[in-house]
This record gives C-alpha cells, sequence and structure tokens, in this order.
C-alpha cells in the first residue's frame, strides 16, 4: 500500500482542483449542468482516483487506478480548451492550467510505468 499523501502527483493534482474551481466558478449560470459539472467532476477524478489506487492491494491494480487519473487529467485538458473556444475562459488561464495538467500526466505516466517495472521484477 502508498501513502497517496505522500505522492507529489497527488498534491499537485489537489491544489489544480482548487484553481479549476476558481475559475468555473466564472463561467455563466447557464453552464452549471454542461461544462462545470463535466469539468468539475474529472478534475476532481484525478486525486480521487489516485488515492483510490494506493489503497488497493497490488502494484497492477494501483497502476489501473492511475490510468484512470490519467485519463482524466487528459479529459480535462480537452474540455479546458473547448471552454477557450466557446470564450469562457482566457488563453493565458488555459496556458497555466495545462502547464499544471502535463506535469500531473508526466508524473502519473512515470509512476504507472515504475509500478510495472517493479511488478516484473
Amino acid at each position: 500500500m502508498h501513502n497517496f499523501k505522500e505522492l507529489k502527483v497527488w498534491q499537485i493534482s489537489r491544489k489544480l482542483v482548487k484553481e479549476v474551481y476558481e475559475i468555473t466558478s466564472n463561467f455563466p449560470a447557464s453552464e452549471k449542468f454542461g461544462l462545470i459539472s463535466q469539468i468539475r467532476r474529472c478534475t476532481v477524478s484525478i486525486p480521487t482516483n489516485i488515492a483510490e489506487g494506493s489503497g488497493r492491494n497490488t502494484d497492477k491494480d494501483f497502476a489501473h487506478f492511475l490510468n484512470i487519473s490519467l485519463g482524466s487529467a487528459y479529459e480535462l485538458e480537452t474540455l479546458l480548451i473547448l471552454s477557450l473556444d466557446v470564450d469562457l475562459i482566457s488563453q493565458d488561464q488555459l496556458d497555466k492550467l495545462l502547464i499544471k495538467i502535463s506535469e500531473i500526466q508526466k508524473m502519473t505516466f512515470g509512476l504507472i510505468k515504475t509500478l510495472r517495472q517493479e511488478s516484473y521484477v
């Protein structure tokens, strides 16, 4: 078992949730059940799947949940790009978030790779 609170990727993704909530709070009310809901759900999915996977019995199970988290990070990236396309966020806001998302994606992929290598030894 891994302590998710000690994982840097979990810590960074937790901060990302707060930033995304702040940004989406400025979206129009008409998006409450549209982009706001989707963006917030997939953002929350990133750290929660890291945490859930860390409590599993095997590295293989943990890697599975990390893959779900990684998928959510890519979903978030797409939703934020779409938000730019429909003028809900600025290019500057998007660029700042994409830097953090890219870091999370790289760290998650690296952790998955490490877990897979360890499980084959």
